[in-house]
């Protein structure tokens, strides 16, 4: 592997001065005072009165959310789970003697669902994977907490802050199917 040299040249007094620097830093600093004070156009956003338009497309947070039933959509696949880059999702799915699930047609429903918000990255493959259409990404940008349990969301928290989300009711589908089954008539020839 050969190295390659390359000369450069010495700094001359002027630049070894930093003025050039702190010059070109002075205009930027003009510029923007001209525009602020001098025009009234100010440049910063005075944050907890004044929001952020959130941009179309925008990945936020993940939340769980309800059908229109007010039943829990998720059905402990743990696909986000085996998904989720960081591992930020741990889902605790109820077991053989778990509680059944909230809904007619669901097999099973998680007895843990959390997501720690400190590793979560907001890549939205959770919500690309999920079945059921159980977790959906609000766009949500100003997560806070005291400590860093707080920022671990479980599922009755996920839930509230989802909140009801219309759509596709899968399993009522399903229902209907199998009651057209039932009747389904059989000619004997």
């Amino acid at each position: 592997m050969s190295t390659k040299i390359v000369d450069r040249k010495p700094l001359s007094f002027f630049e070894n001065s930093y003025l050039p620097t702190l010059v070109s830093g002075l205009k930027v600093t003009w510029k923007h005072f001209k525009k602020s004070a001098i025009q009234g156009k100010p440049l910063t956003m005075e944050y907890p009165e004044q929001k952020w338009v959130v941009p179309q497309g925008y990945r936020g947070a993940p939340y769980l959310v309800k059908d229109q039933d007010n039943n829990t959509k998720c059905v402990s696949c743990q696909l986000c789970e085996f998904v989720c880059p960081p591992k930020a999702i741990r889902i605790t799915p109820p077991g053989p003697n778990g509680a059944p699930a909230d809904r007619k047609n669901a097999e099973k429903s998680p007895a843990e669902f959390e997501i720690n918000m400190l590793r979560c990255i907001f890549c939205g493959l959770c919500q690309e994977v999920c079945p059921e259409e159980a977790i959906f990404l609000q766009k949500d940008y100003s997560l806070t907490g005291e400590s860093r349990e707080e920022m671990v969301y479980g599922k009755a928290r996920l839930l509230q802050l989802g909140g009801i989300h219309g759509g596709i009711q899968k399993w009522k589908h399903k229902l209907e199917e199998a009651k057209e089954q039932e009747v389904f008539p059989v000619h004997a020839e």
